[in-house]
């Protein structure tokens, strides 16, 4: 570790770096981020740096207490969109209270505290992040750049240099794209992230978010992860793609049975099916959230699973048969909009409940799409936030995935967005209303 943190400093001072970002995440998924010179750099990464831990806690926020952020010396990066001279690296932090043990309001702390457990079984979890996102004109209005669907080219997508620009972005910071395209809806991109270990891919999600945004700054454009920014068009989902390895071996995977797909393999779907409504307010955390989440626009509406539908939370995608660790499971019901650290931790802690109570799986969802007399033998998934919470907050194993700290100011969190969503007069009321009433 020593010679790690030499190398890092030597690394800074040799490309002469002038300022390193320290990056963290509050609950609700917002990156947050302050800045040291390179004369602060040695100090920060033996000591830490102080930071308000009460600007972890989302919207609200109690009185302010001094935390410590120390910097994760193996998340050092230099951002490539700013200028060589005087130039700028990265580096995610873990907050620590005053004693130096890690805050229990730290999402990233949480993660590892999941990931841990898998470890205890001698489990690895990998995820993998399939992104959707829109470009446009400005940010306060959803006024489209182009009118494209499914993987056109020009002259329908005219965004296709401004993916690139992202691509290219994101192999500079060592974060490996399997492919990009246009989105089914108008403006809508996605790029699909390579599969890493889950906390890696959480850290790869945020840098990934930052620099779209970036990118879209530079050619006078807006980026939005907004889940369902347009009416009458699908929303923007990211599917994340998962599997568990004991060493070397992919245990989803069992060649003897049906779709390739391994007894603990059903084991970890039925436990997503069975708690996703307990965890759907961290997948899907906000108002808008639930306007993707109906049908007719290729987004799951019930607890179901299948090897094809594009209705179905979860879809077993064909593995090659000469390449078992290609075997994975994707959760379609995430937006881009969640916090991918409490993300990937109540969907690897309901996965790992599922095998360790060998949950029965439910049916296969034949149908492509909703077909409305197969899906209604299935539970359907919450259709507004306050449904969601609910569920939320009475789970006692939601409490425990993501200690008491965080489960308590999730639900403020949303209680406080619930009410100010209240307060306001929407169009629809004006246009719908206020001619008739």
């Amino acid at each position: 570790m020593n010679s790690d943190k030499e190398y890092i400093i030597k690394f800074a001072h040799d490309n002469k770096i002038k300022f390193i970002r320290l990056w963290f995440t509050d609950i609700l998924g917002f990156l947050k981020s302050f800045a040291i010179t390179i004369d602060e750099l040695e100090d920060a990464i033996n000591e830490g740096v102080r930071v308000d831990g009460s600007t972890l806690q989302g919207f609200i926020r109690s009185d302010e207490e001094e935390m410590i952020a120390l910097p994760d010396i193996h998340t050092f990066q230099v951002l490539p969109w700013r200028p060589k001279e005087d130039a700028v690296a990265r580096m995610f932090c873990d907050i620590y209270t005053q004693n130096m043990t890690p805050f229990e309001g730290d999402c990233r702390y949480i993660l590892k505290k999941n990931l841990q457990k898998a470890s205890a079984k001698g489990l690895t979890y990998y995820t993998g992040a399939e992104i959707e996102f829109f470009f446009f004109r400005n940010f306060n209005k959803p006024e489209v750049l182009d009118h494209g669907g499914y993987f056109d080219l020009t002259p329908l997508d005219t965004a296709s240099d401004y993916r690139r620009q992202i691509v290219l972005t994101l192999e500079k910071m060592g974060i490996d794209v399997i492919s990009s395209h246009h989105e089914g809806a108008p403006s809508q991109h996605e790029i699909d992230l390579r599969h890493e270990d889950a906390l890696t891919t959480a850290d790869n999600i945020m840098t990934f978010k930052l620099i779209t945004k970036e990118i879209g700054q530079l050619n006078n454009i807006y980026a939005s992860f907004m889940p369902k920014p347009l009416t009458g068009q699908n929303g923007s989902g990211m599917h994340i793609h998962q599997s568990l390895f004991r060493d070397e071996t992919n245990i989803f995977y069992d060649k003897s049975k049906e779709f390739s797909l391994s007894d603990e393999g059903r084991y970890f779907i039925a436990g997503l099916l069975c708690h996703c409504h307990e965890f759907s307010i961290i997948t899907n955390q906000w108002i808008n959230s639930y306007k993707r989440l109906i049908s007719g626009f290729e987004s799951p509406t019930h607890a179901t699973w299948s090897t094809k539908s594009q209705a179905a939370l979860v879809r077993i995608p064909q593995s090659r048969f000469n390449k078992p660790e290609s075997m994975r499971i994707e959760l379609r019901s995430p937006d881009p909009a969640c916090n991918p650290y409490l993300s990937f931790s109540v969907m690897l802690a309901a996965g790992l409940k599922g095998i360790e109570e060998k949950y029965e799986l439910s049916e296969e969802l034949k149908s492509s799409y909703n077909d409305s007399k197969e899906i209604s033998k299935f539970r359907p998934l919450p259709m507004q936030l306050n449904e969601a919470l609910s569920y939320f907050e009475k789970s006692h194993f939601m409490k425990e995935t993501l200690g008491e700290f965080i489960h308590s100011k999730i639900i403020e969190n949303k209680l406080y967005e619930q009410e100010l969503f209240n307060k306001v007069v929407t169009d629809y009321e004006i246009n719908t209303y206020l001619p008739k009433l």
